[in-house]
């Protein structure tokens, strides 16, 4: 455990001074996501950051630093049979508490558990004035500062370098097991919705090479019962599919072609792009592998009722994220100019002006 807040802060006044822009690295495994890094300015090392703050099992609420490493995190929480249950990415070693909330990432478990933008009761943040300030607090009835805590949220450190975060945790399932079922892709939409419809312990649903898989927990009652009832073979290492889904370690991730994701209305037909295609979250979060350009690949998206972004590899120079409408830019401006008047943190990672 480490407590390196001030020396964050003296570089941050000391970049002020000199104009110097910041790179934000927590356990640099997501250096891939966002526009492409232009080499200017100087790191900014939260890796050395680290360490649970507070941890109170009885009241599922966990207080830790930006740099904790998830995997510790996740350590600690199994101790007292309790876990994360937006279901965190670790997209390598070391990646950081910090780091999943500032690129907003959630695993399977997103629609039925939320977002970990949802789980987020408080943060600490050191701002573009060298300010280390607080909002929210650590317990689940406190809204106080509550917006400005899930503003970071996929802001990628735009808007200052996160030092603290409390979170609500949850406990592990008594039992799980996944269905798997032969299916093709628009049939799965249909089926993974209908599913998803129904008040059952189901908690996460996607399609992936002719195949739908159901995961199922909770009560073991409730979870046998709608497992007899449900179409499906009894997946055997059902974990280990879904971890690799989590972590994106399943062969699906792996290679050099550029990997879109679409976030859309989970019952939206499958768009008309030929490629291989994986379906999570009942059909709402969509990647897709190939070459495509950001024009058509926004118009499939709009067509869709959602937004896509070129999460990894392709050209980055360019913009990586759906465009927004002026009044939005425009509100993502103001915001940018109160965290960081100078400028400072991450400059053009999200979209070139910004």
């Amino acid at each position: 455990m480490a407590d390196v807040s001030r020396q964050l802060q003296e570089q941050v006044l000391a970049a002020r001074e000199s104009g110097t822009p910041l790179n934000i690295v927590g356990g640099d495994t997501k250096a891939f996501m966002g526009r492409a890094h232009e080499g200017k300015g100087e790191s900014v090392l939260v890796s050395a950051h680290t360490g649970i703050v507070e941890y109170q099992p009885v009241e599922l609420v966990l207080t830790a630093r930006a740099g904790t490493p998830l995997s510790d995190i996740e350590a600690a929480l199994a101790e007292h049979g309790q876990t994360l249950h937006f279901e965190p990415p670790q997209l390598g070693v070391g990646a950081t508490l910090g780091g999943t909330l500032a690129c907003n990432l959630s695993g399977p478990a997103r629609p039925w558990a939320g977002s970990v933008r949802d789980q987020v009761l408080g943060i600490r943040l050191i701002n573009g004035k060298g300010e280390h300030m607080r909002y929210g607090g650590q317990v689940m009835k406190n809204v106080a500062g509550y917006d400005v805590s899930r503003l970071q949220a996929g802001a990628m450190g735009t808007l200052g370098i996160l030092t603290e975060v409390s979170l609500k945790v949850m406990p592990q399932a008594a039992r799980s097991l996944t269905l798997v079922a032969d299916m093709a892709m628009p049939e799965a939409v249909r089926y993974m919705n209908a599913r998803a419809a129904e008040p059952k312990p189901i908690t996460a649903a996607c399609w992936l090479d002719g195949k739908v898989y159901l995961r199922l927990a909770g009560a073991a009652s409730a979870v046998d019962a709608t497992a007899r009832h449900w179409a499906g073979e009894v997946l055997e290492e059902g974990g280990g599919f879904w971890r690799a889904l989590q972590h994106q370690q399943h062969e699906f991730f792996a290679g050099e072609e550029p990997l879109w994701r679409f976030s859309v209305k989970s019952s939206a037909p499958p768009a008309a792009l030929a490629g291989r295609w994986l379906l999570d979250w009942a059909g709402a979060q969509r990647w897709y592998r190939g070459e495509g350009d950001m024009e058509h690949m926004e118009a499939l998206a709009r067509e869709a009722g959602g937004q896509v972004s070129l999460f990894r590899g392709g050209d980055r120079s360019g913009e990586v994220l759906h465009s927004q409408p002026a009044a939005v830019k425009a509100i993502q401006q103001r915001i940018k100019q109160a965290f960081d008047p100078a400028g400072l943190f991450n400059p053009g990672r999200l979209y070139s002006w910004l």
